[in-house]
């Protein structure tokens, strides 16, 4: 997701209130407050975030970017669709790009870049995760904090965009009770260890099956739905 975003046109109280509003837009989209094809109406949003039209058309055009959020030719905007079949492209990419990622990155890893990763590891396990948008930076500052010394900064910004796609699945296979009795917290300290030891073919089999643990998941759970749920 474009998380830097462009307001340079914009005083700066517009440009604050816009960066709001596609934060709060995001993080609703992604834990599922906002379901997926629900059309965002304007005024719904501009009450429930205390702001202005302006700033809420803004970070929809932006989050339209982003392919969270979808324009209805000129009716408006809504939460981007979920199907299997975005899911299952998004993770293929995912994989293809951070397996190059992480092999590049340890390859030329540094004592700096070691210490970075356990102190990104660290700061993780330390939040709660009630505190939902505090971890999730966390979680992401760890995930790509094992990639950012690959020395591509094309190929991480990527790898970022992906991340950002597969958050909201990644609440959808949460609902379910077998994803519950995962040991995330072993997954995550497992790809450390395998990082910081070097071990180029371990640390990428960790991170690859962590994320198609949770499209294993995610294949039950659609499954189970009907068509128009997705």
């Amino acid at each position: 997701m474009n998380k830097n975003i462009q307001t340079s046109e914009l005083d700066p109280q517009t440009a604050s209130a816009t960066q709001k509003a596609y934060l709060a837009i995001q993080r609703m989209i992604v834990v599922g407050e906002i379901s997926a094809g629900e059309k965002l109406k304007i005024g719904t949003l501009t009450a429930k975030l205390g702001t202005g039209a302006s700033p809420v058309r803004e970070a929809l055009s932006l989050l339209t970017s982003d392919q969270l959020v979808e324009r209805i030719d000129h009716r408006g905007f809504r939460a981007a669709q979920t199907s299997r079949e975005n899911f299952e492209e998004i993770l293929g990419l995912r994989c293809a790009l951070e397996d190059r990622a992480l092999r590049q990155s340890i390859a030329r890893a540094t004592n700096e870049w070691e210490e970075r990763l356990v102190l990104s590891h660290h700061r993780m396990v330390r939040q709660r995760r009630e505190d939902v948008e505090a971890f999730e930076a966390l979680h992401k500052t760890f995930h790509m904090t094992l990639l950012d010394n690959c020395g591509s900064p094309i190929l991480i910004r990527y790898c970022s965009q992906l991340y950002d796609l597969n958050i909201r699945y990644r609440y959808i296979a949460g609902q379910t009770v077998n994803y519950q009795s995962r040991d995330i917290a072993a997954e995550h300290q497992a790809i450390l260890a395998a990082a910081v030891d070097r071990d180029v073919d371990l640390a990428a089999e960790r991170l690859l099956n962590h994320y198609r643990q949770t499209g294993a998941f995610l294949n039950g759970v659609f499954s189970r739905m009907d068509p128009v749920d997705l």
